[in-house]
């Protein structure tokens, strides 16, 4: 697809299709860009820790412990 860029103050911009938005999951406000030798590569903004729970479902069946072994230096006091 070819298009125009249009001057908006000292800088230069581009219209991105809404169609190019529905694809990628819509962007946000807020975008990452870089270059990739000639070419200008955009991307959303990642949110941190985003996904982390993904298909998380909580199982109280499950031991976070399980397999940890204790060793002598727990029952040791610390010096500082």
């Amino acid at each position: 697809m070819r298009t125009k860029l249009r001057r908006v103050g000292n800088s230069q911009a581009v219209l991105i299709p809404s169609v190019f938005l529905d694809i990628c999951g819509g962007i946000g406000a807020e975008i990452e860009m870089r270059l990739e030798g000639e070419q200008i590569v955009i991307q959303p903004v990642k949110t941190l820790r985003s996904g982390w729970f993904t298909g998380y479902t909580e199982n109280d069946d499950v031991d976070g412990w399980e397999g940890i072994v204790e060793t002598s230096y727990e029952n040791e006091d610390w010096q500082w």
